[in-house]
Parts: structure tokens; sequence; C-alpha cells
């Protein structure tokens, strides 16, 4: 018996992924990429040379206007993926019917996968999320390949989960003043954020991936990892704790420095 027909006859409650999410054709934005590939340990181009419509019967819960398929797809880059994928894979994924709702017809097209290895199953694999299958186009895989990269790297941002502390102190002159704030991370490792104000200057502020900020320091560059880690991952105010021991003119001050930070990171998406 075939693969295909096995998955087909398997009773559905054996089957051991959960439902896929429905992938659509638009490109989700840097932050959601930067969501599926921190929880993809498998980022991959493939081809897909065969995709089967399931029965309704065979797919619950699959979304209204969407039908659920079977892929075999080859195999054409491998971004991130530790001990390697084999030539061929296969997994299951949602998509949308076009406007007249029609089922797409997926065969031949060229995409992106961002999931995770089935225990036991090295050729089968699980989307991690919606949107999880990209049209490839070379923007969209450089920008998963250059994400991948950072992931890996030595120096990689870790995840921010909170503040841990911030003080304020004036300057010798009027206007200026410098705020340091310190993050607290998944990892443990350190990083810090400062604001530097100058009379007559606009505030200038920097992360630094460690207790000291370095005079260097500078602020990231949008849609990269450490923007990421910190657009997505800092609170909209300062929290009481952070600011308990300061006196209410610096309390003020560190909170007015740290809406600058949040402004020049903008929204995360």
């Amino acid at each position: 018996m075939t693969p295909l027909a096995v998955l087909l006859c398997a009773p559905l409650a054996s089957q051991a992924q959960p439902t896929p999410a429905v992938a659509v054709n638009s490109g989700p934005g840097f932050a959601a990429l930067a969501d599926m590939a921190v929880r993809a340990p498998v980022i991959a181009g493939v081809e897909i040379r065969r995709a089967v419509r399931l029965k309704p019967a065979e797919a619950p819960g699959v979304a209204p206007g969407a039908s659920r398929f079977f892929v075999e797809a080859d195999l054409v880059t491998l971004l991130r993926g530790k001990g390697g994928l084999p030539a061929r894979v296969t997994y299951l994924v949602d998509l949308p019917s076009d406007a007249r709702g029609r089922p797409p017809k997926p065969k031949g097209q060229r995409v992106l996968l961002l999931a995770s290895p089935v225990a036991g199953r090295p050729a089968e694999l699980q989307l991690v999320g919606q949107d999880a299958q990209l049209d490839w186009t070379p923007a969209t895989e450089q920008r998963l390949r250059t994400l991948a990269t950072a992931l890996v790297a030595p120096d990689a941002p870790p995840s921010i989960t909170g503040i841990s502390s911030a003080f304020h102190v004036p300057g010798s002159l009027p206007g200026e003043s410098e705020t340091q704030i310190f993050l607290t991370t998944a990892s443990a490792k350190p990083v810090s954020l400062s604001v530097l104000r100058r009379p007559g200057e606009q505030p200038r502020w920097a992360v630094s991936l460690s207790d000291i900020v370095d005079e260097t320091a500078a602020a990231p560059a949008r849609d990269t990892l450490l923007w990421y880690r910190l657009a997505c991952g800092l609170p909209a105010a300062l929290p009481d704790a952070a600011t308990a021991a300061l006196s209410p003119e610096d309390n003020a001050a560190a909170r007015a420095d740290y809406a600058v930070v949040r402004a020049g990171l903008g929204p995360c998406r």
C-alpha cells in the first residue's frame, strides 16, 4: 500500500498532525514571518510534485472556502534544518479556493515552507502555522535566509521577556540627560537600552547586547531579528516596578525616553 493510501485509509483520530492553517497567497509582514521562523526547525524551498485534494470526510476542521491537500514536494533549497531533509517531503496544507470557488491546482508551484519535522518520520513535515506555506519569490527567500542565519548566530539577540529596571541621570547642562533601561530575556543574556539627550539635538537611543552600553551602539535596523525582538517583545510602557526607585521627576523623564524607543521601533508588524 502506498504512503498516500495509508494516509487516506487511516482513521482521522490516528492522524498525528493537527489541523493545518489556511495558506494564503499574500506574503506576511516581517514580524509575522519572524514569528514563524523562530518556531520553525525547518525552513525550505520546495517544488510541489503532487497535490491530492482530500475529501471533506478526510479533512475535518477545514475553513469554509478552503480545501486540504496532501502534498509531495521535491526539496530545492534548505535554509534551515538540522540534519538535513530527504530529497522529497510530504505535508498537509489547507489552500483557499479562487474567486469562483474553485480549488487551486498547486502542482508544479515553487513554495517556501516553515515547518517542524514529524517525529519518527523524517520525510514528513508539519507547517508551523498560518501562512507557513509561502509563494516563492527571491525577496521572500532572502528574508528567510537572513532570518535563519541570524537565529543560529552565536550573538543572536535573545527573546525579550520584560524590563527589570531603569534609571535616569540628568546631565551637567540644561536639557542634557541619559536614561538606561535593562531588559530581561528568555536566555538570561543581557540586553540594555540607552537614550541620550543633548541640548538642541533630537534624542538618540541605542541597544546593547550587554549590561554596559557601548559608545558605538545604535538603534537596530528595521526588519532585522534584533528589531523584531524589541518591537514585538517590549511592553508598551515602562512597568511601575522598573521605576519604583526613581524620584517622580526621574520617573517621568525615564518614561518619556522609553516612549522615544517605542516610537523609534514602530509597530510590531
